[in-house]
C-alpha cells in the first residue's frame, strides 16, 4: 500500500512517540470513543454542543463514565477511569491535549510542533509540556474542529490557515507539505481583561513617567503608532491606551482578527477583515475596511495592525481630521517604522518617496516601541516624536521630518534570577506637552511635576 502524505508526515514526527503505557491508555480511549458514538452519534454530540456546551459536556461525561464502569471498554481503577473520562470528553468536545493549557490563564501562547511536542509560554518563558497527542491523525482532527466553524478548510491544496477561536484567541495552523515534521498549531491567547496603564506600570512594563506622557498624548489627540516584535505586548498596550479615550467619542476598530477589547466605551464599532471563502470569493481586506470607515463618521480610527497597502488609507485618514488615531505594526526599532510604512504604502500606490514621507510626517506624532527582554518581560524601551520640518525641530537633511528621541530604556545588567535591570532616561520633551495647560488638558503644576520627575 503506497504511503500517503499523512503517513509520511507521521513517520517524520516520530520523536517522542508514546511508550507502552501510553499506547495502552490510547487503546482504551479509542475503545471508549467507539462505544460512545454508538450511544451518542457524532451528529447528536454536535447538535448538543451547538445548543448548550455545558449540557453537552455533562451528557458525554455521564455516558463515557457509564461505559467505563459497565461497558465492554470498562476500566476497573477509579482514578484511571476518571482520567480516561476527562480525556475522552476533551477529545470529543474540546481540543484534546491542549485543553488544560488553553484554560490556564497564566499561559499566553500554545505551540504544537507535531503530535508529540507541545510547548507553551508562561511569563515570557517557553516551556515543554508533558501533554501530547496520540497521533498525527488526532492532531489533524483537532485542527479541523477549530477551523470548520470558520467556514475554512485545510488540506494539501490549502495547507495554511489563520483564524480566531470564539474566546478571541488567534490561531495559525499549517500542515504538510509545508510543515515537514507534523502539523503545527499555534494559538496566541489574549486576556479577557484590559490592563490599564497603572497596572502595566506596577508590572514593570511601562515607566510611570512614560505612562503619564501617553495619557496626555491620547487626551491631546496625538496619532500614535505602537511598534515592536512578535509577542512584545503591542496589543496589550493599545488596549491600555484605549482606556484613556473619552467615552463620548465614536471609535471604529479595524482588525485582521479581532483582538482589541475597548470594554470601557459605549460607542465602539468593531470591524474585522474577512478572507475569501472556499470558492475564492467574498474577501474583504483591511484596506477595504479603512476606506469604508471614513464614511462612518469616526472620531478615532484604531487599526489593530497595519501590514500592507492599507497603510496609505490609514495615513490619509490621520491627515483628514481623524486625529488621535492608534495603530500597531511590526518593527525592530522605532526608526524602522518609517521604512516599513514607506514599503507598505508602495504595495498600493506608486508614489514618490518624498511624497510618502510627507504623508507620514503629517500623520504620525508619536511612536512607542516595545521589546521583550531576556527575562521574558515586555517593556516600553523607546518613545520617539515625529517633528515636521515646518515646526521647531528643523535639521539639515533630506527628509521632511525629524525623529526626535524622547525616552529610552537601556539594559545595564542581569540579576542572578535572570531579571533585566536597566536605566530609564528622558532625552527631550515632546512638543505637545507645552500646549497641555493652554488647552486645559492638564494643570500647569501637574506638568511641572512631570518635568521635574523626568529631569527635563
Amino acid at each position: 500500500m503506497p504511503a500517503t502524505l499523512l503517513s509520511r508526515t507521521t513517520a517524520r514526527s516520530g520523536v517522542g512517540q508514546p511508550d507502552a503505557a501510553e499506547q495502552e491508555r490510547r487503546r482504551r480511549i479509542e475503545a471508549l470513543k467507539t462505544e460512545l458514538y454508538k450511544v451518542l452519534p457524532p451528529e447528536r454530540i454536535a447538535a448538543l454542543l451547538a445548543s448548550d456546551g455545558d449540557l453537552a459536556h455533562k451528557e458525554v461525561e455521564e455516558v463515557v463514565r457509564r461505559l467505563a464502569i459497565a461497558g465492554s471498554a470498562r476500566v476497573s481503577a477509579g482514578a484511571e477511569r476518571e482520567r480516561l473520562v476527562a480525556m475522552v470528553a476533551s477529545e470529543v468536545l474540546g481540543l484534546g491535549a491542549i485543553d488544560a493549557l488553553i484554560a490556564d490563564a497564566s499561559v499566553t501562547e500554545v505551540m504544537v510542533n507535531g503530535p508529540y511536542k507541545i510547548f507553551f509560554e508562561r511569563e515570557g518563558k517557553v516551556c515543554l509540556s508533558s501533554a501530547r497527542y496520540a497521533s498525527e491523525e488526532q492532531l489533524r482532527s483537532v485542527i479541523d474542529r477549530i477551523i470548520s466553524p470558520l467556514g475554512r478548510r485545510i488540506d494539501e491544496q490549502n495547507p495554511l490557515v489563520n483564524g480566531r477561536l470564539p474566546e478571541g484567541h488567534r490561531v495559525n495552523a499549517i500542515i504538510a507539505p509545508l510543515s515537514l515534521d507534523g502539523s503545527t498549531l499555534t494559538i496566541r491567547k489574549f486576556n479577557k481583561r484590559v490592563f490599564p496603564l497603572g497596572e502595566l506600570v506596577d508590572a514593570g512594563s511601562v515607566d510611570e513617567r512614560v505612562a503619564q506622557l501617553l495619557r496626555w498624548a491620547v487626551t491631546a489627540r496625538r496619532n500614535i503608532a505602537v511598534s515592536g516584535g512578535t509577542g512584545s505586548g503591542k496589543t496589550t498596550l493599545l488596549n491600555a491606551l484605549s482606556l484613556e479615550i473619552s467615552p463620548d467619542e465614536r471609535i471604529i476598530t479595524i482588525e485582521d482578527s479581532a483582538e482589541l477589547k475597548f470594554q470601557a466605551h459605549p460607542h465602539v464599532v468593531r470591524l474585522e477583515a474577512r478572507p475569501a471563502n472556499l470558492e475564492g470569493k467574498g474577501q474583504v481586506t483591511i484596506r477595504d475596511l479603512v476606506i469604508n470607515t471614513l464614511r462612518m463618521r469616526p472620531d478615532r480610527i484604531v487599526v489593530g495592525e497595519v501590514r500592507g497597502a492599507e497603510a496609505l488609507e490609514m495615513l490619509q485618514a490621520m491627515n483628514t481630521g481623524h486625529d488621535g488615531s492608534l495603530t500597531t505594526l511590526h518593527a525592530n526599532t522605532p526608526y524602522e517604522v518609517i521604512t516599513r510604512l514607506v514599503t507598505m504604502v508602495g504595495y498600493g500606490a506608486d508614489l514618490p518617496l518624498r511624497h510618502v514621507e510627507a504623508q507620514i510626517a503629517a500623520a504620525l506624532d508619536v511612536i512607542v516601541h516595545l521589546e521583550r527582554g531576556a527575562d521574558g518581560k515586555r517593556r516600553v524601551t523607546e518613545v520617539v516624536e515625529l517633528c515636521s520640518k515646518a515646526g521647531e525641530c528643523v535639521q539639515e537633511d533630506a527628509r521632511p521630518f525629524v525623529l526626535r528621541p524622547i525616552y529610552t530604556f537601556e539594559q545595564t545588567g542581569t540579576l542572578a534570577d535572570g531579571s533585566v535591570v536597566g536605566q530609564s532616561r528622558f532625552l527631550a520633551e515632546p512638543d505637545f506637552v507645552r500646549t497641555l495647560a493652554a488647552r486645559a488638558l492638564a494643570d500647569e503644576d501637574e506638568v511641572a511635576l512631570w518635568r521635574q520627575a523626568a529631569s527635563l
